[in-house]
């Protein structure tokens, strides 16, 4: 009877042990973020020139270098070259109309990869929105009026094509003005989606944005599900373009900048957002960095250390 008991407390040990040993491994492989999808409005080699596409360019590698497991999707703008970027559309991927303010567009799903850094990228691409035109300006260097339409056309377009792919990103970093509404889809209209329920969402602003007001159907293009205008009271009145940033950081759960910049510091910080300052040696040191401490600050409240005063800053 006695080693009976003996046996059955020894046993009773092992499986505490082994339980305790099992949930430090899921809680660890918890810990920091494994997945991330990149909605990018630039990215080198396909646009360049500008810093946003040479920061997408040496983020999103030195990211998936570190193990982790990276989506890229960036709109296909009418100056990138098919031929020689080497585009193929993806047909399972294509053909989807999506109804922005009342109107159909179909959504066309175009790959290419950049050998150099070993990554591939997925092209949002439609007739009306994308076809021979440029990113903001026509051929006469005036805004196209519906820029907010394709903006709206591009978020809504990257995040369809992930659901099809059945992929579950644990971070959503979106960058430049154009990927703005996505954290305003993501939180109003697919917070339900089981490939975006857990999703963190990293918003970085562009400052390079021309002064332009939106449109007279504004409303309505930001109408979808549950998404709506009056979502976004707390920010007052919205007048254009420039307002896009301020959408993109209110619906965020961080921000990334990609300079210092005082006025988007002072506008996140204001939102209760946490910040982080993107640069040389930071991305060459560790390019993770911001996303774990977004892991460790945002996703699981973990309270800052007494050294970083900063918050999320490097």
């Amino acid at each position: 009877m006695q080693k009976t008991q003996n046996a059955d407390v020894v046993f009773l040990f092992k499986c505490l042990f082994f339980c305790i040993f099992a949930h430090k491994i899921v809680y660890h492989k918890m810990e920091k973020a494994k997945k991330i999808l990149y909605l990018t409005q630039e990215i080198e080699p396909y646009v360049s020139g500008t810093s946003l596409s040479q920061i997408s360019r040496n983020l999103i590698p030195a990211v998936q270098e570190t193990g982790r497991e990276v989506r890229t999707f960036t709109p296909k703008w009418g100056q990138i070259n098919e031929r020689r970027n080497q585009l193929h559309e993806v047909i399972r991927l294509s053909g989807m109309n999506l109804i922005i303010d009342d109107t159909d567009h179909q959504l066309i799903i175009k790959v290419a990869s950049i050998a150099s850094a070993r990554i591939q990228v997925y092209f949002i691409d439609n007739d009306d929105f994308m076809k021979n035109r440029q990113m903001l300006l026509d051929s006469n260097g005036r805004m196209y009026k519906d820029n907010v339409e394709r903006a709206m056309f591009f978020a809504r377009g990257s995040l369809e094509t992930v659901k099809k792919l059945r992929w579950v990103p644990e971070v959503i970093h979106c960058m430049g003005f154009m990927s703005s509404l996505a954290p305003y889809l993501l939180k109003l209209a697919y917070y339900d989606e089981p490939s975006f329920r857990e999703s963190k969402i990293i918003f970085t602003p562009t400052t390079d944005i021309p002064e332009s007001p939106f449109p007279k159907n504004f409303d309505g293009i930001l109408s979808y599900r549950e998404a709506n205008r009056s979502a976004l009271s707390t920010l007052g009145e919205l007048k254009g373009l420039q307002d896009l940033n301020r959408i993109g950081m209110f619906m965020s759960d961080g921000v990334v900048l990609m300079e210092p910049n005082k006025h988007y510091e002072r506008m996140a910080r204001e939102m209760g957002k946490p910040v982080a300052v993107l640069n040389s040696e930071n991305l060459a040191e560790n390019p993770t960095a911001l996303y774990d401490k977004l892991w460790d600050e945002v996703v699981r409240n973990r309270p800052k250390e007494d050294n970083d005063d900063e918050g999320f800053l490097f």
